[in-house]
C-alpha cells in the first residue's frame, strides 16, 4: 500500500520518476475496482508513452495487470503449455495451421487471440469464418479442451486480464499504443494469465506492421523477453519481416483456407517457412524436439501423416463448427464476383505494400474501422503475383473478391498501385529477421 494520492503517483512518471512495484500494484487495482479513474489513468498511460518505463516497472506492471483478473493453472506440467502471440500483420494466418500442427507433435497450445486491428487482420475473425466455430468459452471449458486434446482457440474472457481490456480501449483513442513497455504489458499480462510455460513471439517489421523499423521491432522484442523472463517464463522473440503480405490471401475465408491448405502441403513458401520457424521453436521450448531439424522433420511428419489435419478437426468439432471444411475448405464462404486487377506495365515484382493492401481488405469489408462493426467473411484479395514474379502488361496481380462491382475501382487502382514493378530482378529479402532469446 502507498501512502500517495493518485495524482501524486502520476506526477512521478509525468516528471520522469519511476515507481515501486507496491506503487504499480496500488494503481493497476485501484484501477479494475474503478478506484483510479479512466481519465486518471489515460494521464498516466500518457506519462508512460513520454518516460518509458525500467524494464523492473514493466515486470511489475505486466505482473498486477495479469492478476487484476484469475490466473489459469492448466494442471499439468508448466513446460508442455507453450502459445504463440503475433504483432500482428497483413495476411498473417499462421495460429490456424501453426496451434494444430503444434499440439499434433504433443505440445499443448492453449492459444487466446484478439480480432482485427487497424489494418491488420484478426485470428478470431478468421476462425469464425468457419461455419459455427464459436471462440467464447469459459475458463473451465478452455482448460478442459486443451488438457482433453491439446488445443483450444478462443477470445479473451472478461475473467483474463480486465485491466489489460480497459487499459488498451483508452490508449486506442488517446494516442498512447505505441508505447513499448505498455504493449509488453499488453501481449504478456493475458499471455501469463493462461498458465503457459512457453511464449514464442512473432515480431513483424516493416510497412505492414505496427513496428516499422528494425530498430523499433528488436526494442519491442528485447522487452517481451526480458519481462518474460523476469517473469519466469521461457520466451523467445522471433522478428519477421512484413513490408509485403504473408502469403496470397487477405480476408478471413481466404485465409482461412490457405492456413488450411498448409495442412494439406499445399502454402505458398513464405507461409509455411514463418509457421515452421515459430513451430521449431515451440517444441524446442516444450522440450520436445531439441534442434530446428528435428522439430521440423516432426511437424511435417503431421502433415504428410494427416495428423495435423486430424487435430484441426477436433478443434473445429469440439468448438461448435463444421470440421468437414478440413478435408473440403471450399465449404467457406465465397464472394459472388471477383476483379481483376492487372499490371500497367511489364517487370519483376520487388513488393507489394502491405499496409495499402490491409487497408484496402478493410474498406471492402474484411476488416473494421469501427469496434461494433461487422466484417464479411467471403471478401478479400488473392495475390496472383508476389515478389520475384516475372509480370507482363495487362498479366493479373491480383484479385479482389467481392459481392458486387460497385465502388471496386477505387480498390483496385489502390492495390495495383501497392504493388512496386521494376525492370530488374529483386534480391532475396531475409523472412526471418533476427531471434532474441535472452
Amino acid at each position: 500500500m502507498t501512502s500517495l494520492t493518485i495524482p501524486e503517483l502520476i506526477g512521478i512518471k509525468r516528471d520522469g520518476g519511476s515507481f515501486t512495484e507496491a506503487q504499480i500494484h496500488h494503481l493497476i487495482e485501484g484501477f479494475t475496482a474503478s478506484r483510479v479513474t479512466d481519465y486518471q489513468m489515460t494521464a498516466l498511460a500518457m506519462a508512460i508513452y513520454l518516460n518509458g518505463m525500467s524494464p523492473k516497472e514493466t515486470a511489475a506492471l505486466t505482473l498486477a495487470m495479469r492478476d487484476s483478473g484469475r490466473v489459469v493453472s492448466l494442471g499439468g506440467p508448466e513446460r508442455i503449455y507453450v502459445d504463440k502471440h503475433s504483432t500482428g500483420g497483413v495476411g498473417d494466418k499462421v495460429s490456424i495451421c501453426l496451434a494444430p500442427i503444434v499440439a499434433a507433435c504433443g505440445v499443448r497450445v492453449p492459444m487466446v487471440s484478439g480480432r482485427g486491428l487497424g489494418h491488420t487482420g484478426g485470428t478470431l475473425d478468421k476462425l469464425e469464418a468457419i461455419p459455427g466455430f464459436s471462440v467464447d468459452m469459459t475458463v473451465e471449458a478452455f482448460i478442459e479442451q486443451t488438457n482433453r486434446i491439446g488445443c483450444a482457440l478462443i477470445g479473451q474472457t472478461a475473467d483474463i486480464a480486465p485491466a489489460d481490456k480497459r487499459l488498451y480501449a483508452l490508449r486506442d483513442v488517446t494516442g498512447t499504443v505505441a508505447s513499448i513497455p505498455l504493449i509488453t504489458a499488453s501481449i504478456l499480462s493475458k499471455k501469463l494469465a493462461e498458465g503457459i510455460g512457453g511464449l514464442v513471439l512473432d515480431v513483424k517489421v516493416g510497412r505492414g506492421a505496427f513496428m516499422q523499423t528494425l530498430e523499433d521491432a528488436r526494442e519491442l522484442a528485447g522487452s517481451l523477453v526480458r519481462v518474460g523472463h523476469l517473469a519466469k517464463k521461457k520466451v523467445t522473440a522471433v522478428l519477421t519481416t512484413m513490408d509485403s503480405p504473408l502469403g496470397r490471401t487477405i480476408g478471413n475465408a481466404l485465409e482461412t483456407r490457405e492456413a488450411i491448405e498448409l495442412l494439406h502441403d499445399q502454402a505458398p513458401a513464405d507461409l509455411k517457412e514463418i509457421t515452421f520457424v515459430l513451430g521449431a521453436e515451440m517444441l524446442r521450448l516444450a522440450g520436445v524436439a531439441k534442434t530446428e531439424s528435428e522439430a521440423r522433420a516432426r511437424m511435417q511428419d503431421t502433415i504428410t501423416s494427416g495428423a495435423a489435419r486430424a487435430k484441426l478437426a477436433e478443434i473445429v468439432t469440439a468448438q461448435g463448427g463444421d470440421a468437414r471444411v478440413v478435408e473440403e475448405p471450399d465449404r467457406l464462404a465465397k464472394s459472388k464476383t471477383r476483379v481483376a486487377v492487372k499490371a500497367s506495365k511489364a517487370g519483376f515484382v520487388h513488393g507489394i505494400d502491405a499496409m495499402e493492401v490491409g487497408l484496402t481488405g478493410v474498406a471492402m469489408g474484411a476488416g473494421r474501422t469501427r469496434a461494433d462493426q461487422a466484417v464479411d467473411p467471403a471478401v478479400g484479395i488473392v495475390l496472383h503475383a508476389v515478389r520475384g514474379d516475372r509480370v507482363a502488361e495487362g498479366d493479373t496481380l491480383a484479385e479482389l473478391h467481392v459481392q458486387a462491382r460497385k465502388g471496386t475501382k477505387e480498390w483496385a487502382d489502390r492495390v495495383a498501385a501497392a504493388y512496386a514493378i521494376k525492370k530488374t530482378r529483386p534480391g532475396v529479402q531475409p523472412l526471418v529477421l533476427d531471434v532474441i532469446r535472452r
